[in-house]
């Protein structure tokens, strides 16, 4: 049954992302017009935990750059408690925030693997909302995401900064 929540979870982000995509296309001209990214995800640290959590949280994901300031994002990894967890949203950095290779801004989206309690659906409440502020880093092909992932009380997930590694396919 998990394995099942998982697959519509993974398909759901598959979903959210061509329908990004496409509004980029249509909006734009050409999908990805200001970039196209694979990210991984590397690992997270958890601020005053009160149990332990898994720090190395691998997974693997894409980056839409649609416009200047918006993105459109997707992807799996390997969340804190060991679940799967897959997300897609999109990634909004004002130019007033841009400042050379770096850029502040924040996530908004879904995100499967954790526990919402009563603000969650599917199967055991483990699909909700999120919303993130974000550090985004770009030099040349390269960057990286720094982002600031608010506690999740009903898993007793701590505030908690995450780190992924982006490399610009186009």
């Amino acid at each position: 049954m998990r394995r099942a929540g998982a697959l519509r979870a993974a398909a759901f982000a598959a979903r959210l992302l061509a329908g990004c995509l496409l509004a980029a296309g249509t909006q734009a001209g050409t999908p990805c017009a200001e970039g196209l990214w694979a990210t991984a995800m590397l690992g997270s640290w958890h601020l005053n935990p009160d149990r332990h959590f898994e720090d190395f949280n691998p997974g693997i994901g894409v980056e839409c750059n649609f416009r200047p300031e918006w993105t459109a994002a997707a992807g799996y990894f390997r969340n804190s408690l060991l679940r799967p967890s897959f997300y897609g949203g999109a990634i909004y950095a004002p130019e007033s925030l841009h400042w050379g290779a770096m850029r502040l801004g924040a996530m908004g989206g879904v995100i499967s693997g954790y526990n919402y309690g009563r603000f969650g659906v599917g199967e055991n409440h483990r699909t909700g909302l999120i919303l993130t502020p974000s550090l985004i880093l770009e030099r040349g092909r390269f960057g990286a995401n720094l982002i600031l992932v608010p506690p999740i009380p009903a898993d007793h997930l701590p505030l908690t900064l995450g780190l992924q590694a982006r490399f610009r396919i186009r």
